[in-house]
């Protein structure tokens, strides 16, 4: 290991979205660590890899935050620097009748400890030190049924749209903080398709490593501040106005 090479945390990577995305950058010579909630899930997946893991609950705020710590630290150790790539891609989808009116407390806080709160832990955790380095990229899997228009966005699946939103909002006002992009710290959101994946089902329109292009992309693309954007919701490599 080296400090002068690469970095990323994946979360959700031990399937779907995220195991493709820590593919991709493996395949561009980035070293990841992988998160995942099963353990045994998350070893097989690290070995077909060839990446560090780590299994935890993310919707253990607490444990979250000390394993992020432990990777970090581990990661120290072993030569790297400052986190260069952090993608949330873990996520859950609240149940089919969820709507406002008739979902309840359990199935509300089920989907939003996962899909909003983790990903503030995660990024409350990891984000400052990439920020005060000036560098870095956070990448968060949300979805465009988290948008405020357009099509798709009129009731029903309350807690996961209403999740997602929160989800673009926090990227939006984090990256307003952390100056758009100016001081080298770049956030985004990305919106990956209705994907065949064990949420998105089978018979999904989009393949995983479909899904994941974006994300990856994001990761690695070169940014020129006086053309280029961060701060918003992407699908295809190109901008969602949510």
């Amino acid at each position: 290991m080296s400090g002068d090479k690469k970095w990323a945390i994946v979360t959700g990577g031990s399937r779907g979205l995220g195991y493709e995305t820590a593919k991709g950058l493996i395949a561009a010579g980035i070293s990841v660590y992988i998160i995942g909630k099963d353990q045994n899930r998350a070893a097989e997946s690290a070995k077909q890899l060839g990446c560090n893991y780590r299994a935890v609950d993310v919707s253990d705020g607490k444990k979250f935050r000390e394993v992020l710590g432990e990777i970090n630290q581990e990661a120290t150790s072993n030569g790297f620097s400052t986190l260069d790539i952090l993608v949330l891609a873990h996520g859950v989808m609240s149940e089919k009748m969820s709507k406002t009116l008739r979902t309840n407390d359990e199935e509300w806080r089920r989907t939003l400890s996962i899909n909003l709160d983790a990903v503030f832990t995660a990024v409350n955790e990891l984000a400052p030190a990439m920020a005060e380095a000036r560098a870095g990229r956070v990448i968060v899997y949300s979805a465009c049924l988290g948008r405020m228009s357009g099509p798709g966005t009129h009731g029903g699946l309350a807690p996961y749209r209403i999740s997602k939103a929160g989800v673009n909002a926090l990227v939006k006002n984090l990256s307003y903080e952390t100056g758009l992009g100016a001081r080298g710290f770049l956030v985004d959101a990305i919106c990956p398709g209705h994907c065949r994946t064990d949420m998105g089902g089978e018979d999904a329109p989009r393949s995983a490593q479909e899904g994941a292009e974006t994300a990856i992309w994001l990761a690695l693309r070169d940014f020129d501040f006086e053309k280029d954007k961060t701060g918003l919701l992407w699908e295809d490599r190109q901008i969602v106005e949510w």
